[in-house]
């Protein structure tokens, strides 16, 4: 069975409906998103989740806070994984937790 993946990623003007790419391979199939913020990360996981994806993994600006939102808006059969950064150099050295 092909798993289904997602990576979410934090940009201040990335619109998650047309931020997005798929790379499909033999074993995986992964959907990359940008999103501006935890409001619209946790729109596009909803929406991850419920065309089929079964994994997503976080980028680094997504402090505990931010986590928790997208943890919570998912099933519990979905799994849910975090590149880890205490600040990212993507957000002017800051956590998401700082921003949104």
């Amino acid at each position: 069975m092909k798993l289904k993946a997602a990576f979410i990623f934090l940009a201040p003007e990335a619109d998650f409906h047309v931020h997005q790419t798929t790379i499909d391979t033999p074993q995986v199939e992964l959907t990359t998103v940008g999103v501006k913020n935890y409001a619209d990360a946790v729109s596009a996981a909803v929406e991850l989740e419920q065309s089929g994806i079964q994994a997503i993994e976080l980028c680094g600006g997504f402090g505990i806070e931010g986590v928790a939102k997208i943890k919570q808006a998912l099933q519990k059969t979905t799994a849910v994984g975090v590149v880890r950064f205490d600040i990212h150099p993507g957000l002017n050295n800051q956590s998401g937790d700082e921003l949104f």
